[in-house]
């Protein structure tokens, strides 16, 4: 239902997130975050475009209820 490049509001503008470590768990954070059910994939690499890094080394487990908490 949902696809695209993660980004985040910081300071009043917006920037990526940087998907060198990206997975399914982080993933599944984000898609639940913006109920989008629950990924089928999750690319590490600059599928979407590029952008201004807001987030590097983004490590979560899967069961945080945002983002911001991983």
């Amino acid at each position: 239902r949902c696809a695209g490049r993660v980004e985040v509001l910081h300071r009043g503008q917006w920037g990526t997130v940087c998907g060198g470590d990206w997975d399914l768990a982080d993933a599944a954070v984000v898609c639940r975050e913006l109920d989008c059910g629950e990924p089928v994939d999750a690319y590490s690499v600059d599928r979407f475009g590029t952008g201004e890094v807001w987030m590097s080394t983004v490590l979560c487990t899967g069961s945080e209820s945002t983002l911001k908490k991983c």
